[in-house]
């Protein structure tokens, strides 16, 4: 790992913990084992900074929440498995994320004080109801879910879910909480099924 990735990998945990703003360059600088010359050799501002962590915490997101989607057909067992990766593989990723959601972490802090990074951090959470909405509307076209069902309400609700479990979990630190909440999504997901399954058979 060269200077610029330990800086971006510290800064990413750091800002994770305590946020952009209360986050200063001399905690970036000790965490990196680096210097203010060393820093700007590589940043030209912290919000520079700001917008290569960004992206990692993007890249990783990916890697955690999309891993092995691409080997499931069925768009609705697609987000049983994003929610099951979401619950183990991300949020529980004290690693990378010591502080819990670092996407969280941005839009509370940055929304007032810095609309213009919350916009760019809004993206992401514009970017996942899309993907969750495409996914449910794929599984009704194919036979999956009851044509009645909205899609959006479901994906409404699901966001709002995961919303709800990742701020209580960054509060909490419950892994068994976390599962509880998680767990109830997917059982709704499963219950949706079943009702579409049960009203074929009847029918």
């Amino acid at each position: 790992m060269n200077l610029k990735e330990k800086i971006i990998y510290e800064s990413l945990k750091l800002f994770s913990l305590k946020g952009l703003l209360s986050t200063s360059l001399h905690d970036i600088i000790k965490a990196a084992n680096t210097s203010k010359g060393g820093f700007y050799n590589h940043f030209a501002s912290k919000e520079e900074l700001f917008f290569q962590v960004l992206d990692e915490a993007r890249r990783i997101w990916r890697e955690k929440n999309l891993s092995g989607l691409d080997e499931i057909e069925n768009p609705i067992e697609k987000i049983k498995r994003f929610l099951e990766n979401f619950r183990d593989l991300y949020l529980k990723d004290s690693e990378n994320f010591p502080g819990g959601c670092i996407f969280i972490t941005f839009s509370v802090e940055l929304n007032d004080q810095r609309p213009h990074l919350s916009r760019e951090v809004h993206k992401g959470f514009i970017g996942l109801k899309s993907m969750i909405n495409r996914l449910l509307d794929e599984g009704q076209e194919s036979g999956g879910l009851n044509k009645d069902v909205s899609t959006s309400a479901i994906t409404e609700m699901l966001f709002a879910g995961m919303l709800g479990a990742t701020v209580m979990y960054g509060l909490d630190k419950s892994t068994a909480n976390l599962d509880r909440s998680i767990n109830s999504l997917i059982d709704y997901l499963e219950l949706q099924q079943r009702v579409h399954y049960a009203q074929h058979v009847v029918a």
